[in-house]
């Protein structure tokens, strides 16, 4: 037996919904929490996802003490903790388990764990990770499946990415916290959840500048105490739940957002003809009249993020021409198309791109989330479709989006989960 999720499509949707904290927030500043010598650490806006789950336990084999006084907070003390192996299931469910590497390489000069998993997106810049820490000192072993980390002492350096990943510069920031000296990452990306890591790092003592910029200064701090911190909304989540709107709304208003956040998305829909109204933190959507065709080409931050373009092509096959998305983030990223073609729509996939051609009527489908964010398109064409989706893998969905059943199903969709 496994469980599917199942929506019966065409329900109009309509009322509110609040998003959660960000996930790629949570999955650093979990990790990053342990670098906090002997203290609480608290941290509020913790999203029900399952990849928080695997982190707990992480922490749990670390020695840490977890609590949470209420779903949404989370109470990390590290007075007992200890620095062991990390090798159990929890490192290959999520691909940010690596950030452990770099908060216990920063806090004990040794870390020893096994290749982190996640979804599978083509090839991605973990050795910039590799080279980042060998850069501050470390010596890096890989044999019989494990990594190990370790430097007599870590001091700061100069280090250019050569690509712009989010993951790297986080995890260099964490194990340059506490490294002697300055340090220097150049190219770094520029996410909202980069500050928020800095900034939460920044309240416990450590001295990072230039956080959303291309270059972060890192000087080197002797320890860092336990602080309080509020995640702040999920960007893709609430780009996912404009999207749904963008599709099947008579009248749904997102909140706890960052519009800001989501510019490069929202722009693309206004160009669509969506009609929504943007507010301070929160967007209104309401039915639009129809869509037009539109090209995306998705970019590091501040533009079209790569995890909202599998939602938006779900989107984009109600739209009136051929739309273009090229993908220069994950060239693999397109296996939600055949997902989709099942249900109907008319996609041309070629290397790094696709070609949607609308608008193209969907119907109920058996359907494979092969990836969380594919997940996240299939539950959009579900909406849309005529008849009854069944998703299939729906532990991919559960990585990323905090209690979606119970979210769409007060917007009115017919959602439910089945055992099959």
């Amino acid at each position: 037996m496994v469980e599917v999720i199942k929506i019966e499509g065409g329900k109009r949707l309509n009322g509110k919904v609040r998003i959660g904290g960000a996930k790629n927030a949570t999955v650093a500043l979990i990790p990053a929490a342990i670098l906090a010598d002997n203290s609480d650490v608290n941290i509020y806006g913790v999203p029900d996802i399952s990849d928080v789950e695997s982190l707990s336990q992480l922490l749990s084999e670390l020695n840490v003490s977890v609590t949470s006084p209420t779903p949404e907070h989370f109470q990390i003390n590290t007075s007992n903790m200890k620095n062991i192996d990390l090798d159990s299931d929890a490192v290959t469910k999520l691909r940010a388990s690596y950030y452990f590497m770099g908060a216990l390489l920063g806090k004990y000069k040794y870390v020893r764990m096994i290749m982190p998993g996640g979804c599978y997106l083509g090839p991605r810049p973990f050795d910039l990770h590799l080279k980042g820490f060998e850069a501050l000192g470390a010596t890096v072993e890989y044999a019989q499946g494990y990594y190990t980390i370790k430097a007599e002492k870590l001091e700061g350096a100069k280090i250019y990415l050569d690509f712009a990943s989010v993951g790297a510069t986080i995890n260099i920031m964490l194990a340059a916290v506490l490294a002697e000296g300055r340090t220097i990452i150049e190219n770094a990306a520029k996410e909202p959840e980069i500050i928020d890591v800095a900034n939460f790092l920044n309240k416990m003592g450590a001295n990072i500048r230039g956080a959303g910029t291309n270059m972060v200064t890192i000087d080197g701090v002797e320890k860092l105490d336990g602080k309080p911190h509020e995640i702040i909304p999920d960007r893709i989540e609430a780009g996912t739940y404009i999207i749904m709107a963008a599709a099947m709304a008579d009248d749904v208003t997102i909140e706890n957002i960052i519009p800001q956040h989501v510019e490069a998305l929202t722009s693309k829909l206004i160009e669509m003809g969506v009609n929504l109204e943007i507010g301070i933190d929160s967007i209104r959507i309401q039915k639009s009249a129809s869509l037009k065709a539109v090209d995306i080409t998705t970019q590091t931050y501040p533009g079209f993020a790569t995890d909202l373009q599998q939602p938006m092509t779900s989107l984009l096959t109600q739209a009136e021409g051929p739309s273009n998305v090229k993908e220069t983030i994950y060239a693999e990223r397109f296996k939600h198309c055949a997902e989709l073609q099942r249900m109907g729509a008319n996609i041309g996939v070629h290397p790094a791109q696709a070609t949607i051609t609308g608008p193209t009527p969907l119907f109920g489908s058996k359907v494979v989330a092969t990836d969380l964010r594919c997940g996240a398109s299939l539950v959009v064409a579900g909406l849309m479709a005529d008849g009854v989706t069944e998703i299939h893998e729906v532990y991919h969905i559960d990585r990323g989006y905090d209690d979606i059943d119970n979210k769409l199903t007060a917007l009115g969709a017919k959602f439910w989960r089945e055992e099959v």
